[in-house]
């Protein structure tokens, strides 16, 4: 199974993109891993925020294949711990699944379309994080959870 990780925007932090390098090279030993950025969009300030979320909807479906499944990063999806997104993955990997698809979206969440496209919603925290600091904080759980699997002592209870 590969993973894939999609979000809109680029990330404008040096320190932040650096941290995301890290956790991609790491994640490089367990499992094939994607980070796509689709660009910001231009002129947003003629659009609304419904148009806004619709022409970003777009180019994430443009993105995918009709095999992968979908899942969103989204304050009002499920949340997990470390160990049960570990789980979460390993029952994915076993149902023999091609390619797991998750996205971070713009400023203003996501489309209709994306919502109805979506195979389920996960939320990090009731916190609320920016969209640069999600990149982070995903990566990251997505290589905890396979130390965690691997037993390795990344993880600590």
């Amino acid at each position: 199974m590969q993973i894939k990780l999609i979000a809109v925007g680029k990330t404008d932090s040096r320190a932040i993109q650096e941290l995301i390098d890290e956790y991609v090279k790491r994640l490089g030993f367990y499992i094939k891993f994607e980070f796509e950025i689709i660009p910001d969009l231009k002129n947003t300030k003629s659009l609304s925020e419904s148009s806004q979320k619709e022409k970003e909807g777009e180019l994430i479906l443009k993105k995918l294949q009709n095999s992968d499944e979908l899942i969103l990063l989204d304050e009002n999806g499920k949340q997990f711990s470390s160990i049960d997104f570990s789980d979460y993955l390993q029952k994915k990997m076993n149902s023999g699944l091609k390619q797991l698809v998750f996205v971070i979206g713009g400023p203003y969440g996501f489309s209709e379309a994306i919502y109805q496209r979506a195979n389920g919603k996960i939320s990090l925290s009731k916190m609320t994080f920016s969209h640069q600091m999600v990149r982070v904080f995903f990566i990251e759980q997505v290589y905890r959870a396979y130390t965690i699997l691997r037993n390795e002592p990344y993880h600590h209870q």
